[in-house]
């Protein structure tokens, strides 16, 4: 008769940890940006001019833009590839193909503040705050493919 050896729990449990974990090593990287005295409506505007860009066009609209969000979100992003290049170190940036899979703005803490209002009364003022997540990976090879085909004929026509 075979004696099967018995694992214990904590052992299987930190085995998955570490299967996790190297999982982690490779694949998108995620970056976050917390606290950011802009109130959320206007960072999303940011956003959504980003979002599902490739970094390098990404990179040029958050460099051009007059909104005063941009140069955070355009830090953000360049610390998001950064983190990416030293996830992947077998790839070159250039040959990735990079570009912003997710993007999210969700509002942070709000500071309340009192501001002195005629007759004696006071008006609340409510300074609000932000978190972007921010998710960078390389682009699916299917998808590359039909948006070169894509410009291919644009440029035919």
């Amino acid at each position: 008769m075979e004696t099967v050896k018995k694992v214990k729990g904590s052992v299987a449990k930190r085995a998955k940890l570490n299967a996790v974990k190297e999982a982690a090593k490779k694949g998108p990287s995620t970056v976050y940006l917390h606290n950011v005295p802009t109130s959320p409506r206007k960072m999303r505007l940011i956003a959504d001019m980003i979002r599902g860009e490739r970094v390098n066009k990404a990179l040029n609209i958050l460099k051009f833009d007059s909104k005063h969000p941009s140069s955070k979100m355009e830090k953000l992003l360049l610390s998001a590839i950064s983190s990416w290049e030293a996830k992947n170190t077998d790839v070159k940036l250039e040959e990735a193909d990079l570009f912003i899979k997710e993007i999210f703005v969700d509002g942070g803490r709000i500071l309340k503040r009192l501001r002195p209002a005629p007759q004696g009364r006071a008006h609340r003022v409510r300074k609000r705050s932000n978190h972007v997540t921010l998710v960078v990976d390389r682009m699916p090879a299917k998808a590359a493919d039909e948006k070169k085909k894509s410009v291919a004929k644009e440029t035919a026509k």
